[in-house]
């Protein structure tokens, strides 16, 4: 009982406060379930026709003579860049799909990816929700 109380205390210190409701950033199985759905989903469906297509286009614009061979490499860097540009927009055009699967399971689960995630948005977002058990806890700041 001690420690929980020492962590609110240092968390207050902070001026950041977690909520007591949330699970925090451990994923249910449900969402699990749905995000390795959502992973060979748009790997079968989006990704690999669209790498195999681009490729194919691009394979055929090589041999057509429309677009000319690397001297070096010959047509594999076209057809390696094409199957990668391919297989990234595949995986991007299923971002929604996914997103829309994930909200689905309730409101409280956010996707790992959107505006609120991302390398300028490090750790987990801080819950609105105060309770009044925590609003009487709360240490009196200093007034300046």
């Amino acid at each position: 009982m001690s420690t929980e109380v020492s962590v609110k205390k240092e968390n207050a210190t902070k001026g950041e406060w977690k909520c007591p409701t949330s699970q925090g950033h451990i994923p249910s199985e449900d969402v699990r379930k749905v995000w390795k759905e959502c992973q060979q989903e748009s790997f079968w469906y989006r990704a690999l026709p669209l790498s195999v297509g681009s490729m194919a286009v691009t394979g055929t614009l090589i041999y057509n003579g429309i677009w000319k061979t690397s001297k070096r490499f010959g047509p594999f860097p076209k057809l390696a860049v094409a199957g990668i540009l391919g297989f990234a927009v595949g995986k991007a055009s299923y971002i929604s799909t996914c997103r829309r699967k994930l909200q689905e399971l309730g409101p409280g689960i956010d996707p790992p990816f959107g505006p609120w995630s991302g390398p300028f948005n490090r750790g987990p977002r801080s819950c609105q929700h105060v309770c009044e058990e925590c609003k009487k806890k709360v240490p009196a700041g200093p007034t300046e």
